[in-house]
């Protein structure tokens, strides 16, 4: 056999050795435990790419995008794994791929809130770390934090009925827990729709969506106690007050609108004319002062009389008949009672 001579050896060709990929990171570097996500794989050397492999699994699926860039689909897995590239240079260093617990929830508080969002409600489970989006219903929440990987406080959107809250993160969504959308309760009347300044009555409400109700105001006074008597009927007792207030409601789904309460001050006499007259009843009594409009009783000492209200400064009576000597005249209103005046019954003459 005859050797090559030195002009073909010039030109015999030279086995080149391809080297082997380096990848440089994982995007995302987590993903659910269950798989199925899309990951790309950056680096360099991608070319003749051979397989890729989360840990011993091989991707699900994988495309090279160029010499590098690879988009791979994550097989099932658990823990942290290494992520490799094959190529027929060999195989690549490895980037650490997580795989995310599923995350769950177990609670929300509270678990309503009105209409209008704005709620902050507390989520409890576990796996909320790393948490993406926290939906009510199709709506994601207006805010959210995690707290930590059993808790996040997000603030709800606006929304209606009964919808549900889930979470998601890098490993899956959670399942659903509910929370209540409440409608503001509304007041349509009042009654009675004045009393004493002292306080003290008792005033019944009527409107809708008042169950759960929180708290009774009169102007910006709480009402001394209420009971809810159902979803449209809620009892409670005026605080002292004066002039006229606006009494309202709140309850989860926020605050009512508004009716007038007046506190109505107690009747002040000043004057009366006559001052006596005969102890036979029939005399025409003619009581001065102010606060007079709501007199609800003229009291000659214990015993009622027949009356009149003329105007807020007047009110006509018809003394009833009675022992001779003083007697003590006195106006109810809705106000109260009034300080007292003396009226003096005259003895008829003997003859």
């Amino acid at each position: 056999m005859k050797d090559s001579s030195p002009a073909e050896a010039a030109v015999r060709p030279t086995a080149v050795i391809a080297a082997a990929p380096v990848l440089t990171s994982v995007v995302p570097s987590t993903g659910p435990a269950a798989g199925g996500n899309n990951v790309v794989l950056n680096g360099s050397g991608f070319a003749g790419v051979t397989a890729v492999m989360f840990g011993t699994k091989s991707a699900l699926g994988y495309t090279v995008d160029s010499s590098t860039k690879i988009t791979a689909v994550a097989p099932s897995g658990t823990g942290t794994v290494a992520v490799t590239v094959k190529t027929p240079g060999g195989t690549s260093n490895s980037v650490a791929y997580a795989y995310a617990p599923p995350p769950s929830l177990t609670a929300v508080s509270p678990v309503q809130g009105p209409s209008a969002g704005g709620t902050s409600v507390v989520l409890t489970g576990a796996g909320l770390t790393g948490a993406t989006a926290v939906t009510f219903g199709t709506t994601a929440a207006t805010a959210y934090t995690v707290n930590s990987a059993t808790q996040i406080t997000a603030v709800a959107p606006a929304g209606t009925g009964a919808v549900p809250v889930t979470v998601t993160t890098p490993g899956g969504t959670t399942g659903p827990v509910y929370f209540f959308y409440v409608n503001a309760p509304s007041l349509s009347a009042v009654s009675p729709v004045q009393g004493p300044s002292a306080g003290g009555t008792s005033v019944v409400l009527t409107g809708a969506d008042l169950t759960g109700a929180t708290a009774v105001t009169f102007g910006t006074t709480p009402a001394t106690g209420f009971t809810v008597d159902s979803a449209t009927q809620i009892t409670a007792v005026a605080p002292p007050g004066a002039g006229s207030v606006l009494l309202t409601v709140t309850g989860p789904g926020g605050l009512s609108n508004s009716l007038v309460y007046t506190y109505v001050t107690a009747p002040v006499l000043s004057s009366l004319v006559p001052g006596q007259g005969p102890a036979g009843a029939g005399t025409a009594v003619t009581l001065t002062g102010t606060g007079l409009t709501t007199t609800t009783a003229v009291r000659f000492g214990a015993v009622p009389a027949a009356f009149s209200v003329l105007s807020d400064t007047k009110v006509a009576a018809t003394a009833p008949a009675g022992a001779p000597g003083p007697v003590s005249v006195t106006v109810t209103s809705i106000g109260g009672t009034s300080n007292s005046l003396v009226y003096t019954r005259v003895a008829s003459p003997v003859i």
